[in-house]
């Protein structure tokens, strides 16, 4: 069995999100601040070994108002169960897809209640909601004067308080065929059902912490655990029991002579002389807990020379964390391998795996997950499934680019409402799935060969080849510089990718499904037949036709340069995306057909183009210039030039519209409470629920 899909309602930035889980692994990318955490966050909380309990915090900003209604309600005297229903409540909505042919599918079976025999889906629905009595709990005696902002003020104080009172967990198994036909189950069901696993991304890898000690110790104490019940390898369980005698032996010395000495060194209680105190004959008696001497003594270090071993902090950062990573899930498969009961599913979240590692090493992690798993179950669990799945968060290109589209879901922040944002999850698998398969297939040939970051960006630009992307970096300065007090593209975070003119068009519906607001900046590529019907370059004026593959298909087949010269800003904007090509520098002037003959142009003192038809002297000119020799002239020996008329205005449009979502930094809360006094001073208000 595996988990299918989550739905999540009001839950931090996760207002309202549905994820696809991959049968092994899924990998979530996005810019910062868009969810991804707030995720692994929620199921930390979910499979954790308590209840599971959330604050006012943890309830998205964009649910809040519905406190505010229901306590309106609540003053006008509305119903109590009216109220209820008004107040929000934190959903989580997991699908589990099981072999209906199976022996024993466990824990599931309490939780199918569905009578189709051609159903292979469960449906467990958790609730974090108002309890029956939550109104009163959560608006009585609460002081109400005839400002409406001092009212919100101590509303929402007293919610921090007030709401574990108010709200309870609950689990309900629901018919995924029939919404009324629901069982109500115990929480921790969820948990005997999906075990939980989690490397978080804070690692405490940088120095010799204890907190290191503590999580490498407690891996060599599961380790020592299932290798004293291993059902595989006998050898490993009798090396454990040999550890564990001589553990016990050592306990026996204990005994015998240090404790001995040890009790010599208690006083006597005569010597206190106490009335009808007598004497309660103290003893000291040191233990061994093997456990604990593995959780709390033992250190993983490495091999020296000369006998010498070295202590973890001794090795590069990047190996230190593969190796943890590693022990961690070795850890993870022993946890589950051991537990009486088994879990139908093991759900691990590893956060941000690419810390310190180098790229090669970033793109071998998520192949090597897949050999990691089957390696441990053919070689430690004589070849019986590990019902695994993993979810991968990160910011790496390397890793995404290693990825199948398929496997990977982009986490996106847009704004809910004033000062408010909400996460919105696309998935690859659904958003590609109905585009051709050549052109994702060479999309993500293209993304892999390539490094990309166009799941982490703000913006992109595609752009035609090296002339561009050399000096595009300079055109962008640029262009700010003569922008000043507006929007500045090199603040932004920008992704740039040279795709080509005959393969931009292909990046369409990936970038508009991204919703990544993008410019493309390509040639007008002016041909015309020759006389034996072939078609070849020539110069703008003359050209009939276009051999450029994205403008052909932004505005058809045979549209021509006379045509495309003509079109509109409007007409070259759809949506996120604008097409930017070759234009006069002024009305009714020369027009370059390539980037370095629109360059030459656009700069008529730097270049000898002679009292004739300049845009015949510019493609003469260009057609003499090696490209990546004219844009390092000019990007390093002669930079004082103008940026092409038809690039300054694209950049600007990048710049100026859609501007990057950055997050706002969150206002520091401070409350300081004098209870001596009386006085409380309110330095901050309440700001992070990311």
């Amino acid at each position: 069995m595996r988990i299918k899909g989550v739905e999540i309602e009001n839950f931090r930035l996760l207002r309202d999100v549905a994820v696809g889980l991959e049968e092994r692994t899924t990998l979530i990318v996005g810019r910062n601040n868009s969810g991804k955490t707030s995720i692994a966050e929620l199921f930390r909380r979910l499979l954790g070994e308590k209840v599971p309990s959330f604050k006012i915090e943890d309830f998205s900003l964009g649910c809040h108002e519905r406190f505010w209604t229901a306590f309106e309600a609540f003053q006008v005297g509305g119903a109590a169960p009216d109220v209820v229903a008004l107040l929000p409540s934190i959903k989580v909505t997991i699908d589990i897809t099981y072999d209906v042919n199976a022996p024993d599918l466990g824990p599931l079976s309490d939780c199918i209640v569905d009578l189709d025999p051609n159903c292979s889906e469960a449906r467990l629905i958790f609730m974090y909601g108002p309890r029956a009595t939550a109104p009163a709990t959560l608006f009585a005696d609460l002081a109400v004067v005839e400002d409406v902002a001092a009212n919100r003020l101590t509303l929402f104080r007293a919610l921090g308080s007030r709401l574990p009172g108010a709200y309870a967990a609950s689990l309900e198994a629901v018919d995924p065929n029939d919404p009324t036909n629901r069982k109500s189950l115990e929480p921790k069901t969820l948990t005997a059902l999906v075990r939980g696993g989690f490397i978080n991304a804070q690692r405490g890898l940088d120095d010799d912490t204890h907190r290191e000690r503590d999580v490498l110790g407690k891996v060599v104490e599961v380790l020592f655990q299932s290798a004293l019940t291993d059902p595989v390898d006998p050898e490993k369980r009798t090396t454990a029991e040999q550890l564990k005698a001589a553990v016990e032996q050592i306990q026996g010395d204990l005994h015998a002579g240090f404790n001995a000495k040890l009790t010599s060194l208690l006083p006597t209680f005569d010597l206190f002389g106490y009335p009808g105190l007598s004497d309660p004959g103290l003893v000291t008696e040191t233990s061994f807990d093997v456990d604990k001497l593995l959780n709390d003594h033992t250190k993983v270090r490495y091999v020296g020379v000369n006998g010498m071993t070295l202590p973890e902090t001794y090795n590069g950062l990047g190996v230190r964390n593969l190796v943890y990573m590693l022990l961690q899930l070795l850890r993870f498969f022993r946890e589950y391998q051991a537990a009486p009961t088994a879990a139908g599913v093991h759900l691990i979240f590893i956060e941000e795996p690419e810390a310190h590692l180098h790229p090669q090493m970033q793109e071998v992690f998520i192949r090597q997950l897949d050999q990691i798993t089957s390696a441990f179950v053919v070689q430690l669990n004589e070849n019986i499934p590990w019902p695994v799945q993993f979810v991968v968060t990160t910011h790496s290109p390397h890793m995404a680019n290693e990825a199948r589209f398929e496997a990977m879901r982009y986490f996106l922040s847009v704004p809910d409402g004033e000062g408010m944002r909400r996460s919105v999850v696309k998935d690859l698998r659904k958003g590609m799935g109905g585009a051709p398969e050549s052109d994702r297939e060479f999309l993500h040939q293209y993304l892999t060969l390539t490094r990309c970051d166009l799941f982490f960006a703000d913006k992109a630009v595609l752009i035609e080849g090296t002339a561009e992307r050399i000096l595009l970096p300079a055109m962008i300065r640029k262009t700010d510089s003569a922008a000043a007090g507006q929007p500045q593209l090199g603040s932004q975070y920008l992704t740039v990718m040279e795709v080509g003119g005959a393969y931009a068009h292909r990046f369409f519906d990936l970038l508009s499904f991204l919703e990544l607001r993008n410019l493309i900046i390509t040639d007008i590529d002016a041909v015309k037949p020759n006389d034996g019907g072939k078609r070849v370059a020539v110069p703008v004026a003359e050209g009939l036709f276009t051999s450029n593959g994205c403008l052909k298909a932004a505005f058809g087949d045979d549209v021509s340069p006379e045509a495309l010269l003509g079109k509109t800003v409007a007409e070259k904007t759809t949506g996120i995306r604008r097409i930017a090509f070759q234009i006069p520098e002024v009305s009714g002037g020369p027009c370059g057909r390539s980037f370095e003959d629109a360059f030459i142009l656009a700069n008529p003192a730097r270049f000898p183009l002679g009292d004739g038809d300049h845009a015949l002297a510019a493609y003469a000119l260009a057609s003499d210039q090696k490209k990546s020799s004219f844009a390092l002239e000019h990007a390093i020996e002669h930079t004082d030039w103008n940026v092409p008329r038809y690039i300054a205005e694209g950049l600007r449009w990048l710049a100026e519209g859609n501007p990057a979502p950055a997050e706002p930094v969150p206002p520091v809360a401070v409350e300081i409470v004098a209870d001596a006094v009386g006085v409380a001073a309110n330095v901050a208000e309440v700001g992070d629920n990311g």
